[in-house]
């Protein structure tokens, strides 16, 4: 039998018209099946990018690609892995593009797991739907931006104070300059770069001259001072929102750190967050106006919870490993109701 697809969407409402205007219990069975059908054709014809980062080291950035890829392909979606320097932004006088990728070959949608905004831009700007949003990654990033966001929305968080910025190192600091930050929030402190991965630039003060001396290697990056939240040394939690829910949780403890994340020696379990967490960190992605998201929230005093940052590109594999919950499936869910 020969199908001529262009009028298969034709075909079937027709048919759908002539099965519903005869009631017929069978007739049920029937249009459940093709409803199914024509479903699973859409699936099919969906296909999308995951974007990563080519210059990191090691394979976990790969496999968070190919973990999303095979989600995808258990829902009848394809998905092709670029490295973003195989994705290069060309822009001319009347036009934008990607070097040798024409624009029938483009996908409908990017799973965009890198921090490359100009990229994500171009792409953006050529009509392919990111998960997050350039926006999004860019909130997310920018550390600073984040608590601003989080604040003007009643979010809790940390007392944060963001350093005046400088356009060049300098040994010209002050002590007063800072003076009235150690007054609001007390020593120890913690000092975080605006910019960073794997808490690798955050980093905890407990004198005026471990400050200054911080402050002074910071010099010609944006950074913040906060308040350090005691109740949660060397513990917080991680919530992966996809969408308006929660998918999974853990909880991530070292033992002879401030810090819990696992890149750092920290240990990790199931966690059943409560509903007050829940909503938190739901809250918290929306925003930084992304479409999933690893949320990480300290535990304040009398249980309550505190953001500490919103990852809009957290892998998955820890959370697999400690709760056996596979995001990307949720993930691939999330898109494939999105892209409708």
């Amino acid at each position: 039998m020969i199908i001529i697809t262009e009028h298969i969407d034709t075909a079937f409402s027709k048919l759908m018209y002539y099965l519903t205007s005869r009631n017929c219990v069978g007739n049920v069975f029937i249009i459940a099946a093709m409803i199914k059908l024509k479903k699973g054709r859409k699936q099919l014809n969906l296909h999308g990018w995951v974007i990563y980062n080519g210059y990191l080291e090691g394979n976990k950035f790969l496999d968070f690609a190919e973990t999303i890829q095979q989600a995808a392909a258990e829902q009848h979606i394809s998905i092709d892995i670029y490295r973003n320097d195989e994705l290069l932004s060309v822009m001319e006088t009347d036009s934008i593009g990607l070097l040798h990728i024409k624009q029938a070959e483009l996908p409908h949608f990017a799973v965009f797991a890198d921090k490359d905004i100009y990229l994500a831009r171009q792409l953006e700007w050529l009509g392919v739907r990111l998960f997050n949003s350039a926006e999004a990654i860019a909130r997310s990033d920018d550390k600073i931006a984040s608590y601003q966001r989080f604040a003007v929305n009643g979010l809790s968080i940390p007392k944060t104070i963001a350093a005046p910025k400088a356009f060049h190192r300098t040994t010209d600091i002050s002590a007063t300059d800072y003076k009235a930050a150690i007054e609001q929030l007390g020593l120890p402190m913690i000092v975080k770069e605006a910019f960073g991965s794997f808490g690798e630039q955050v980093h905890m003060v407990s004198t005026e001259a471990e400050l200054f001396a911080k402050i002074h290697d910071m010099q010609g990056k944006p950074f913040m001072l906060q308040e350090f939240v005691a109740s949660s040394y060397g513990k917080d939690m991680r919530l992966h929102v996809v969408g308006d829910h929660v998918a999974a949780a853990m909880k991530r403890q070292a033992f002879n750190h401030f810090r819990a994340n696992v890149t750092a020696g920290g240990t990790m379990q199931p966690y059943h967050p409560s509903e007050n967490e829940q909503q938190l960190a739901i809250a918290a992605t929306k925003a930084i106006g992304a479409d999933f998201a690893g949320v990480d929230l300290l535990f304040g005093e009398q249980d309550r919870p505190i953001i500490c940052e919103v990852n809009s590109n957290a892998h998955i594999r820890s959370m697999y490993d400690c709760t056996g919950i596979n995001i990307a499936d949720f993930m691939i869910d999330d898109i494939r109701k999105k892209m409708k």
